[in-house]
């Protein structure tokens, strides 16, 4: 497809952007369906300035933010969905009728990779590892779309978790649980677990070989999903599927957030397995 000037621009805003495989993710996409989109990558020290530089051109479509603008973008944004306001973040801009709209698709990106996964969401008890940023945008998810019954918050930094419980108390009607990340929190929680959700960089590369689950506390009635996806089978799914554990890659769940951007965009569904390969190509 030529680029003209009907042509509809998308990017990803963050600073550093060079590792991003969002360009290549979305312009594979583009192509498949012959769209008269493209796909490009901004390196934004000032946010501000950005979204109003982006908000004056007629041919904007939307953008992916990344680290470190994640939260700094909501000011300068027309309207933001109930979800990303109470995550407090957004992953998602999308120009509709001169109006900028703020949404978390991490959030729905992790839901539909649960479900894809047949994760039994509906009335269930869902252990989450962590309590940052993709632990904010998945909890929230669960809480507000899935009906699950309980919430196990696990993490080290006690603040930090004490302050995602506390928002999801007081912003959903989902009940939450907190347990310290130790041998003692663990055997509380995992045995009458069915859904366990990682949410940390343990196991990230380069420092692959790494767990924060011991895999003792691994059975083979849980789901066991990582957010991680570098590498594509961290330690944690390899002791999990030894376990009996089915498991879901955090691959997936990049997949289906680029998924749900790329629909709000365009209109149009989709074409996952053309996105899906990308990614597969860069981390087989």
């Amino acid at each position: 497809m030529d680029i003209n000037t009907a042509t509809q621009f998308c990017g990803v805003i963050g600073n550093p952007i060079e590792h991003s495989l969002s360009p290549a993710i979305h312009n594979a996409a583009f192509q498949k369906l012959a769209l008269n989109f493209v796909y490009l990558a901004w390196k934004v020290d000032r946010i501000g300035d950005a979204v109003r530089g982006l908000r004056a051109l007629g041919n904007f479509r939307g953008a992916s933010v990344t680290i470190p603008h994640k939260v700094a973008v909501l000011p300068f944004l027309d309207e933001v969905d109930t979800t990303a306001r109470h995550i407090g973040a957004v992953n998602t801009i999308v120009a509709e009728e001169g109006q900028l709209l703020g949404m978390n698709t991490d959030a729905t990106g992790a839901l539909r990779a649960l479900r894809e996964g047949n994760a039994p969401l509906k009335g269930a008890s869902v252990v989450i590892v962590g309590s940052g940023g993709a632990a904010r945008a998945i909890a929230f998810a669960l809480a507000a779309e899935a009906e699950v019954r309980r919430l196990h918050l696990m993490g080290i930094e006690v603040d930090e978790r004490r302050n995602l419980a506390t928002d999801l108390r007081d912003k959903t009607g989902v009940s939450v649980e907190e347990e310290d990340l130790d041998e003692g929190g663990l055997k509380n929680v995992l045995p009458e677990a069915r859904v366990l959700i990682h949410c940390t960089p343990v196991g990230m590369a380069p420092k692959i070989g790494r767990s924060c689950i011991p895999a003792k506390f691994l059975h083979r009635e849980l789901i066991v999903m990582d957010v991680v996806y570098n590498p594509r089978e961290t330690q944690l799914l390899i002791e999990a599927r030894t376990a009996g554990c089915r498991t879901i890659s955090g691959l997936e769940m990049f997949l289906y957030q680029a998924v749900a951007q790329f629909e709000r965009w365009t209109g149009q569904s989709a074409p996952i397995q053309v996105m899906r390969a990308v990614l597969e190509s860069r981390f087989p």
